[in-house]
């Protein structure tokens, strides 16, 4: 069976052109925005690569469509949390041999040829060594590294005719476009992702709520990788629970993020449900550390302060390490990115806190009327985005995404006291303690 992935730069150019069109009328059309929705995410899934990463982004993150239209897309788009068009058997047979040098039932104790997910990068299928243990392999789509490097070139030119039209030059887009080509490409090295995955492993050790598979090592290469079999409820199967079981998988989520961020500097910036698997008393399995980003020493210590601040409700301190970290120098702009993360850091400084998805599609909704804001004036005192902090925003429209449905009121600022001080924080003990 051959594989019908589109490699060539016009050709993925123009479908995912027709996809934007599809999209683009479903907003202007509400009798028509389901099946516009559904086909998009068909093509979508189809192309893989960056297109596949836009459509699950679409699926899941708050503000980014219109709420009359919001329901439709999500019932179409949401499967490409967890599933894009799969490879055929024979070909991801023939890349295994390539990459381990032997044929699968020599590399395996058994394995499956259907696939139990399909991303935009690879797909993922069940197997056992050969002493029976039951693991999961990550296999590249054949001839995705040819794709992705069609999109990234796409990403070039869309870029230039953005600064062409609307005079961005100030806002550095090529290189912010350079630093999203240079995260979506390491996503394509699992020899990188195996080592994020065990660094993450090793920096929730001492934490029994949070599993992170292991990596075998001895079955993964740069376009396989193989690790540690993990099952649970997925994100969709979970939104029913208890309200206290909604809460402890919320204050594992934000201890997951925060404290790799805060303690150890790493961010995986690639929030989506689909890398979230559920369990009893709040414990999660989480997967997928392709797009990781690392925060230097100076940057994480200024994020530690900032965090402190927010608890301590200090203002004049929080508002410091912010310019610090932004690198801004006062003016509208300073304002403007002030009044955006004073509203960001909300679940600490009203902890405890509901994040609703009102209150996530607000933040998305406030960053682009800044970025509106920005375009129009002449924001002399405006500084581009400091190299690194490009997908942070993740944080705030993804991350935050999913906390929303989980819809329920949490502490967030006693789960970050329980990590604060070891990642080097001050923080005052909270009064009647």
């Amino acid at each position: 069976m051959k594989d019908h992935l589109p490699k060539g730069r016009m050709g993925r150019l123009a479908r995912l052109a027709m996809s934007g069109a599809r999209t683009g009328g479903a907003l202007l059309f509400s009798r028509d925005s389901a099946k516009s929705a559904l086909d998009s995410a068909a093509v979508l899934g189809q192309l893989r690569g960056v297109a596949a990463k836009v459509g699950q982004m679409v699926s899941y993150v708050d503000g980014l469509v219109p709420v009359e239209h919001r329901d439709a897309f999500e019932s179409s788009m949401t499967r490409l949390q967890s599933a894009t068009t799969a490879s055929s058997p024979e070909s991801i047979r023939h890349l295994l041999h390539q990459e381990l040098g032997k044929p699968v039932e020599e590399a395996f104790g058994r394995w499956e040829d259907t696939p139990i997910a399909s991303a935009s990068i690879g797909q993922v299928h069940r197997a056992w060594l050969k002493d029976g243990t039951p693991v999961v392999v990550k296999v590249h789509h054949p001839g995705i590294s040819e794709a992705l490097e069609a999109d990234l070139r796409n990403a070039g030119l869309l870029e230039m005719a953005v600064s062409a039209t609307m005079g961005t030059a100030k806002f550095e887009s090529k290189r912010l476009v350079e630093e999203l080509k240079e995260r979506l490409r390491e996503e394509l090295d699992y020899t990188r992702e195996a080592e994020s995955q065990r660094r993450f492993a090793q920096i929730h050790a001492d934490d029994p709520l949070i599993h992170i598979p292991a990596v075998i090592d001895e079955l993964s290469t740069a376009r396989v990788l193989t690790s540690e079999f993990v099952e649970g409820r997925s994100f969709q199967e979970i939104q029913g629970a208890s309200l206290e079981d909604r809460r402890l998988w919320a204050e594992t989520l934000w201890r997951f993020v925060y404290r790799g961020i805060l303690c150890e500097g790493l961010f995986n910036a690639d929030p989506h449900p689909g890398n979230y698997f559920f369990h009893d008393e709040g414990r999660i399995s989480f997967i997928d550390f392709g797009c990781i980003q690392v925060f230097g020493e100076e940057r994480r210590l200024s994020a530690v302060r900032l965090h402190c601040a927010a608890h301590a409700g200090d203002m004049e301190t929080f508002r410091s390490e912010a310019s610090a970290i932004l690198q801004t120098r006062g003016g509208d702009y300073d304002q403007l990115m002030f009044d955006y993360l004073r509203n960001s850091f909300l679940p600490i400084m009203e902890s405890p806190f509901h994040l609703t998805r009102d209150y996530s599609a607000s933040l998305v909704h406030q960053f682009r009327d800044m970025c509106l804001r920005l375009l129009k004036g002449s924001n002399d005192d405006y500084v581009p985005m400091p190299p690194g902090l490009l997908f942070t925003n993740r944080l705030q429209f993804g991350f935050y995404s999913v906390l929303a449905r989980l819809d329920v009121e949490v502490d967030y600022a006693a789960v970050e006291r329980g990590f604060l001080k070891q990642a080097g924080g001050e923080l005052d003990e909270p009064s009647g303690t």
